[in-house]
C-alpha cells in the first residue's frame, strides 16, 4: 500500500496575503504544459483555463498569524505537476468550507464523474481566484469565496461574517487551503438543500458538481466511503472529531 501523504493542519487566528510575481515557465517546460492540458481537455471537455492563483509560500509571521505569498496563474499551469523533472513547481491555493451537522457530524462531499476530480470526496470549497479590477485577495476575499461555493455547491446560503477562520493546511506538494468554520445546521436541512440544487440545476439541463454528500463522525466513518479522499481531508475530519470530544 502507498505511505500515506503528510499534510500539515496549521492554526491560525490572521492571515496576511502577498502577491509575488509568477515564476518564468521555461519554454521547454511550457510546451510540455501546453501538451499535458491538451491531453487533459480532450479527455474532459469541460477543463477551462481561468484565472487562478497559485501558492508561492506559506510562513508564521508570528505565533498567531501566518503569510500566505500567491501569484496569478491560470489552471492549465497546474499541469506543471505532470511534467516529469519540472524546474517550476506551482501549487494551489484553495478555500474550502468545515460544515457542522448539529449533531457534530461533518459534511463532505463528492465530485461528479465529469469534474476534473471524479468520485473524489472533499470538502465544499474551491481554488481560490485572483481578484479583479484592483481589488485585495484579503481574509475577507476569501471569506466571501467560500461563501458562494457552499451556496453553489450545496445550496446553503451563509453570510461571510457566519465563517470563522479555523485552519490552513498544507500538503506535500505546498499546496494550501483556508478552512473556514460555518454555524451547525440540521442534518436533515444540509440533505434538503442539496437535494433542492441537484433538481434545480438538472431541471436547467446543467450537470451539478457534486453527485452526493455524506455526513461523518469520525475518520473510521469516513473510511467507509468508497472512492478517493482529497489528501486533508481525513486529517481535517480527525481534528474536528478531537476537539468536540
Amino acid at each position: 500500500m502507498p505511505e500515506p501523504s503528510v499534510v500539515e493542519l496549521l492554526e491560525t487566528r490572521r492571515l496576511r496575503l502577498v502577491e509575488a510575481a509568477a515564476p518564468r515557465i521555461p519554454p521547454e517546460e511550457q510546451a510540455a504544459v501546453n501538451r499535458a492540458w491538451d491531453e487533459a481537455v480532450r479527455a474532459n471537455p469541460t477543463l477551462f483555463d481561468g484565472p487562478a492563483v497559485s501558492c508561492a509560500g506559506l510562513a508564521r509571521d508570528d505565533p498567531d498569524g501566518l503569510v500566505i505569498t500567491w501569484a496569478r496563474t491560470t489552471y492549465r499551469l497546474h499541469a506543471l505537476r505532470r511534467v516529469p523533472g519540472a524546474t517550476v513547481w506551482l501549487p494551489s491555493l484553495f478555500v474550502s468550507v468545515v460544515q457542522p451537522s448539529d449533531d457534530g457530524r461533518l459534511l463532505v462531499v463528492r465530485m461528479s464523474p465529469w469534474t476534473a476530480a471524479p468520485g473524489r470526496w472533499q470538502l465544499p470549497g474551491g481554488s481560490a481566484e485572483p481578484p479583479e479590477d484592483g481589488g485585495l485577495l484579503d481574509t475577507a476575499a476569501l471569506r466571501r469565496h467560500a461563501t458562494r461555493e457552499l451556496a453553489e455547491e450545496i445550496g446553503v446560503d451563509t453570510a461571510p461574517g457566519d465563517l470563522t477562520l479555523w485552519l490552513v493546511t498544507r500538503g506535500e506538494d505546498g499546496s494550501a487551503g483556508v478552512l473556514f468554520l460555518a454555524p451547525p445546521r440540521p442534518a436533515s436541512f444540509l440533505r434538503e438543500r442539496f437535494a433542492d440544487l441537484v433538481e434545480s440545476e438538472t431541471a436547467l439541463g446543467r450537470d451539478p458538481e457534486l453527485d452526493r454528500i455524506a455526513l461523518v463522525h469520525s475518520p473510521a466513518e469516513l473510511a467507509r466511503l468508497s472512492g478517493p479522499h482529497v489528501d486533508h481531508l481525513e486529517p481535517v475530519v480527525r481534528r474536528y472529531a478531537a476537539q468536540r470530544s
